[in-house]
């Protein structure tokens, strides 16, 4: 998850495509270059464990757009693939 924050954080499209899930994966990316994202909160999180396959993490994105703080909140599932989390989409 942190990984992913700083890949939007620097505009890194290719290592956010890269650890999406190919069925969730929008098929072409644009980030709001409007959007500077400023830090991460880590609410909380399941499962994700050393010999689990599956997780959720829970969290809070803060960013600026238009000089107005502002954040996002979502509980994202990962599934482990090939030893290397890649993200699924929000948990409804």
């Amino acid at each position: 998850m942190r990984s992913r924050f700083s890949a939007f954080a620097v505009g890194d499209t290719a290592y956010l495509t890269e650890t999406w899930h190919p069925d969730t994966r929008p098929a072409d990316l644009e980030l709001d270059q409007g959007q500077r994202w400023t830090f991460l909160e880590i609410l909380g999180k399941t499962g994700g464990g050393l010999l689990e396959q599956e997780g959720t993490v829970e969290f809070r994105a803060h960013y600026r757009q238009d000089r107005r703080a502002d954040s996002m909140h979502e509980n994202s599932r990962f599934v482990r693939v090939d030893g290397q989390w890649i993200y699924v989409a929000p948990v409804s």
